[in-house]
């Protein structure tokens, strides 16, 4: 495998980068079938649209008061599809796409087909903030990555319902960035959640779901500290009967491609113990759980009848990203999980990075998977079929 570079949010240039990278309640509309949203900090509590509880607080928009009527008529115990990717941020301003707008035209159709909510990680900042981690004088180890604040309305036209704020380049333009981030999605109907005690949730096809996003930060909910990841997750598996949550752990590049079970670093970093977290993260509730980071495919596994994907990779850059050997695929994860959190049945849809980081449809990325599950997790790995269909053994 060829090394490549990449960025921390500290020090020092990153294999699997290449690039010129308090809390937030709110309403959004995710969809046809899908109504929003209350974030709500751990210490507050949850609020649902109907009846905000004390210590929380949320706006509510006239159209995620249709959204929520809608979504109230659909039958109980219908089923919930989810569509998650892996990282993805459109250039860093001013090097950006000639046509953003059309970068993820491509893969639209499997990220949009039959899913109600459409997850990705936003690696990096929404901002017109200039002040970042790397100074007045940027060297070529630090990336601090921007997108103009319009471009949230790219992500949203092709399909994403929920961004993710719980990575190294949310704080990259400071907390005036993050905060300009958060507002940004926002204000463009979408979800967010990631940030310090932040659980999200919205309603698919009638059935609460709740998001929790984790990274080994400060400016994030970090996974670092286990018992109040713990908490957190506890907290949100009362307040909806499906949890979803997001890692974004484990080392970089493309020798990082193994789930090791034990505490992986970066540079120096704690990336925390990817296996570990996400085995107490279903133990304390969550339905699923997703991850990106290590900027590489990783491979899958049961653990306690639901499903862990260890790392979706990059999914989108223009000039972010390092295109070689295994750095060039990535995949599209759908799940479809019962009203109460069950595993049904899920795919891998295969993605290529293009060009300067377009996704296009193709590559490896089934077989690369399933190799690296069957490697990884033995009798408890994901069996992962030449289509893309994804089971238990």
């Amino acid at each position: 495998m060829v090394p490549s570079r990449a960025t921390s949010p500290q020090v020092g240039p990153f294999r699997a980068k290449l690039g010129r990278m308090r809390r937030s309640r709110g309403f959004a509309i995710l969809g046809p079938a899908v109504a929003l949203v209350v974030s709500a900090c751990s210490l507050g509590g949850a609020s649902t649209p109907a009846s905000p509880t004390a210590g929380a607080t949320s706006s509510a928009s006239p159209a995620a008061t249709l959204a929520t009527s809608a979504a109230t008529t659909r039958p109980a115990g219908a089923s919930v599809t989810l569509t998650a990717v892996g990282d993805m941020i459109l250039g860093i301003t001013p090097s950006l796409p000639p046509d953003p707008a059309t970068y993820f035209e491509a893969v639209e159709p499997e990220l949009k087909h039959g899913a109600q909510i459409v997850f990705g990680n936003l690696e990096g900042t929404l901002t017109t903030a200039t002040a970042s981690k790397c100074g007045s004088a940027p060297s070529a180890d630090c990336f601090a990555f921007r997108n103009p604040p319009t471009y949230a309305r790219y992500f949203k036209k092709a399909g994403f319902t929920v961004l993710n704020d719980a990575n190294n380049h949310s704080h990259d333009f400071g907390a005036a960035g993050q905060a300009q981030t958060v507002r940004t999605i926002h204000a463009v109907g979408l979800a967010q959640t990631g940030l310090p005690g932040e659980i999200t949730r919205v309603t698919a096809n009638g059935v609460p779901v709740a998001f929790v996003a984790f990274a080994p930060y400060r400016y994030t909910a970090s996974l670092l500290g286990l018992p109040a990841a713990r908490a957190l997750i506890r907290q949100a598996a009362r307040q909806a009967r499906i949890v979803v949550v997001y890692m974004h752990a484990g080392a970089e590049g493309s020798d990082a491609d193994h789930v090791t079970g034990r505490e992986e670093t970066y540079l120096g970093e704690d990336r925390g113990n990817p296996e570990a977290f996400a085995h107490m993260a279903i133990d304390a509730g969550a339905s699923l759980v997703i991850a990106s980071g290590p900027h590489v495919l990783r491979g899958m596994q049961f653990y306690q009848g639901h499903l862990i994907a260890y790392s979706l990779g990059n999914f989108a850059g223009y000039h972010n990203f390092a295109i070689e050997g295994d750095l060039t695929m990535s995949a599209i994860l759908r799940v479809r999980l019962s009203s109460s959190g069950r595993f049904e049945q899920a795919r891998l849809y295969p993605v290529l990075l293009a060009g300067a980081g377009r996704p296009v449809p193709g590559g490896g990325a089934i077989s690369f998977v399933a190799g690296l599950s069957a490697a990884d997790f033995g009798a408890t790995a994901a069996r992962i079929q030449p289509s893309g269909v994804i089971s238990r053994s």
